[in-house]
């Protein structure tokens, strides 16, 4: 059985904490290496955060992203799962399994008027599946 802990969050969200389990998608396979589990991560979800914990700027692109009706996947990660990102650091968000980077690359996305089509396009070829 997996167990399930949530707290408040300052800026009114909820964290939710899964305890590892086979069953859950967010599950930490010990056998499964940092560039396997997060490769895996971001093709099971849309839109994806990977974060640093009590990350400032991972917060501004929830709240950007928010704005547009999106609500992404976040995953806090460890220094040596951060490694495994490399070359671009946290926080780096995926849309669609395509990395768009970091922060500066979401506003520059979403001040191109680029972000919006792109997510359309995304929930458009999703449900196409």
């Amino acid at each position: 059985m997996q167990g399930l802990r949530y707290s408040l969050l300052s800026d009114g969200g909820v964290r939710l904490e899964l305890s590892p389990s086979a069953a859950s998608p967010l599950a930490i396979d010990v056998a499964e290496s940092a560039e396997t589990r997060i490769q895996r991560l971001i093709s099971e979800n849309p839109v994806i955060i990977f974060s640093r914990p009590s990350c400032c700027m991972c917060h501004v692109m929830k709240r950007l992203l928010s704005t547009v009706g999106v609500h992404p996947t976040v995953i806090e990660l460890d220094d040596d799962e951060i490694a495994a990102l490399s070359p671009r650091p946290a926080p780096d968000l995926y849309i669609g399994g395509a990395p768009v980077g970091g922060l500066e690359s979401l506003v520059a996305l979403h001040l191109s008027n680029n972000l919006v089509p792109k997510l359309v396009q995304l929930h458009w070829s999703k449900n196409q599946d």
